[in-house]
């Protein structure tokens, strides 16, 4: 997204060159807008480092470097750190919910999220003020809470996130039907989130972004919704406007690569677009998709080329970065709770060899046929290519990638995945530090919610379960990311860990 007022412009998040192993590439294809043109800008915004945001190839090549980055305050460095190996050197560290006034009256806030669970160690939302127009992009990020920004005055423009931006359900070693199943229940789930965060902020106008990612890699392209999946959790803009339409909503505005919206103070819009039917072009998006993986074909079989390692021990490797890691860590390994399986399949397709990282025992080895809840399948491959280059989240990586699949005995852990962004010893300490104030932090307020009192803030990351908690008998669902939990008892129906202090009104 570029932002162009008369006091200068800001470009957010631009994303162009395949992410997450060539399996994530932008819908619809933008490589071909004029990106020498579009990159001479006063300011670059960079959300955070999901490398479907965070673009390094195309940083370096296309967006000027005499542009200031707007700066998340993020309690590590790391996003600094990479823009300026990059050759950007002009930063602006911003303070997270401060209003800061730039040259010729120009006015931003970021607000940045920073729990381990939230982007690679932070994600953030950009509102943006100018001569009395306001805009908020929030892209990916879900505060707990959007009155912030409302209390700013109102906004013009709000920018949000709408589709899928995960591997789940698609990875599980599950029934066709069992996936769709699951597939359907999150889609309707992050519509959900989304018309509650667009009635939180009122604006007069809502674009759909940050998503839907398109995969153009033969093994993943059943990933596409295209295929009349009910269960396909990477819905595309047009489709966000039937759903939208169906709980009364009139300001939807889709955006294609190359159009241009330009909004007044009175709330008054006008859209051109690179193409003359909106309608037509996402009636013909296999065909647009087809064109656009014949175009990045060689692209997809560079990368692949580029993944094997053979002279990597991967053992040997692996306990040489993860152990001292599971050493250091208390709340993380103690969340894991047991043994996580790798199987990595060989060059041949067949061959296997299974590694065990021992949460409890503290150790990376051999598989053994010992029992556990936690298994990943993968390319022996694509293990070897993240020790290559050092890769500290196998998360925003790996996974993200959807080459693999997933079993698991019991519940979702989000433990397992937290451990396994933080593969370094700053982003470990953090995490740890993080869990170790979560756990103690107490929370006494309590509200009522139909015939229960729980505790306002859910305990998974702290949303106003008086917004975002809706009760069914005993069962309290928090729609801010879908977590249930269980009445009577208290326990967390969605993962390891998590008690809610809940009990009857009566």
């Amino acid at each position: 997204m570029r932002i162009d007022t008369a006091a200068g412009s800001i470009l957010t998040d631009p994303w162009v060159n395949p992410a997450y192993f060539a399996s994530w590439f932008p819908f619809p294809d933008n490589s071909q807008l004029d990106w020498e043109t579009l990159g001479q800008v006063d300011y670059l915004y960079v959300s955070h480092l999901h490398r479907d945001h965070f673009d390094a190839a195309h940083l370096k090549r296309f967006i000027s470097k005499k542009a200031t980055v707007l700066l998340p305050e993020y309690p590590t460095s790391e996003l600094e750190d990479e823009l300026r190996e990059l050759g950007f050197t002009s930063f602006i560290r911003t303070k997270s919910e401060e209003v800061m006034e730039l040259d010729g009256g120009l006015k931003i806030m970021i607000q940045a999220l920073t729990s381990p669970t939230d982007g690679p160690i932070g994600d953030s939302s950009l509102w943006v003020e100018y001569d009395g127009i306001r805009l908020l992009n929030q892209n990916d990020a879900r505060p707990t809470d959007l009155a912030l920004f409302a209390e700013l005055g109102h906004v013009h423009a709000h920018m949000l996130q709408f589709s899928g931006a995960i591997w789940y359900p698609m990875v599980y070693e599950l029934p066709e039907s069992a996936k769709r199943a699951f597939g359907k229940q999150k889609r309707e789930r992050q519509y959900d989130r989304t018309w509650r965060y667009i009635d939180d902020l009122k604006a007069s106008h809502v674009f759909p972004i940050a998503g839907p990612p398109c995969f153009l890699d033969d093994s993943l392209w059943q990933f596409n919704d295209i295929h009349g999946d009910e269960g396909n959790i990477f819905p595309d803009q047009h489709d966000f406007l039937r759903e939208y339409a169906k709980v009364g909503g009139t300001n939807g505005v889709v955006l294609l690569p190359g159009s241009v919206s330009e909004l007044t103070v009175d709330g008054g819009i006008t859209t051109t677009h690179p193409v003359a039917d909106l309608d037509e072009f996402f009636a013909n998006k296999e065909q647009h998709l087809r064109d656009y993986q014949a175009r990045q074909r060689p692209v997809i079989e560079a990368a692949k080329a580029s993944w094997r390692h053979p002279e990597i021990d991967v053992l040997k490797e692996m306990k040489h970065r993860i152990e001292p890691l599971l050493e250091e860590s208390i709340y993380l390994a103690k969340g894991v709770g047991g043994p996580v399986r790798f199987d990595l399949v060989g060059y041949d397709g067949e061959s296997v060899e299974s590694i065990l990282v021992d949460f409890p025992g503290k150790q990376v080895r051999p598989y053994a046929d010992e029992k556990v809840r936690y298994r990943f399948r993968t390319e022996r491959a694509l293990v070897e290519h993240l020790l290559h280059t050092g890769e500290v989240d196998w998360v925003n990586s790996l996974f993200l990638s959807c080459r693999f699949s997933a079993a698991r005995i019991g519940q979702y852990n989000e433990f397992v995945y937290a451990f396994f962004k933080c593969l370094s010893e700053e982003r470990l300490q953090y995490a740890e530090g993080w869990y170790d104030e979560h756990e103690r932090a107490v929370d006494a307020e309590d509200i009522t919610i139909g015939d229960w009192v729980v505790q306002r803030r859910c305990p998974h990351l702290k949303a106003d379960l008086s917004r975002f908690g809706i009760v069914e008998g005993n069962q309290l669902t928090c729609q801010l990311h879908g977590w249930k939990f269980d009445l009577s008892s208290g326990r967390c129906l969605t993962s390891v860990g998590h008690q809610i202090r809940a009990h009857r009104a009566d």
